[in-house]
């Protein structure tokens, strides 16, 4: 059933700040739904929005769409994320948070010594290859090849 609060997929850009193409994406990836008018035109209920906020938050933070698509999974049957749904996410998505900026930090703190030294060891480069983890399995130069072999 269709009203006249509805959203075309075009309304839900301009209102969202996401391109058609994304939001087409998301809903192939069962992020978010619409109906389809007697003409085959998408359908957004207003509510589509707050789940499209949730995604591009969740994306500017870093958090994979199949960590997104789990949450959404275990919302209310209405699929509409209230202010408590986003607590518990952001909760559970806080550790994910942390994990990632500690490995930015630990990326930031090496990146000058290896781009300065120059030589991108991969024994001794602890950015490109940490521990010699490549060499222990037998790997060359590959980590540097933009088509490695498989």
């Amino acid at each position: 059933m269709s009203s006249d609060q509805d959203l075309s997929v075009g309304q839900l850009a301009a209102r969202s700040g996401m391109r058609v193409s994304a939001l087409h994406f998301y809903e192939r990836r069962g992020l978010i739904t619409s109906r389809r008018t007697t003409g085959n035109q998408r359908r957004y209920d207003r509510s589509v929005l707050r789940r499209v906020a949730v995604i591009g938050a969740a994306q500017r933070a870093g958090i994979p769409l199949a960590t997104v698509a789990r949450a959404f999974a275990e919302l209310p049957s209405d699929g509409v994320p209230d202010q408590a749904d986003w607590q518990r996410l952001s909760a559970a998505w806080q550790q994910e948070i942390d994990k990632r900026i500690a490995q930015l930090e630990h990326l930031r703190d090496r990146l000058d010594g290896c781009i300065g030294c120059g030589c991108l060891s991969l024994a001794a480069c602890g950015f490109v290859n940490p521990d010699d983890a490549a060499g222990s399995r037998g790997i060359r130069s590959t980590l540097l090849d933009p088509d490695p072999p498989i």
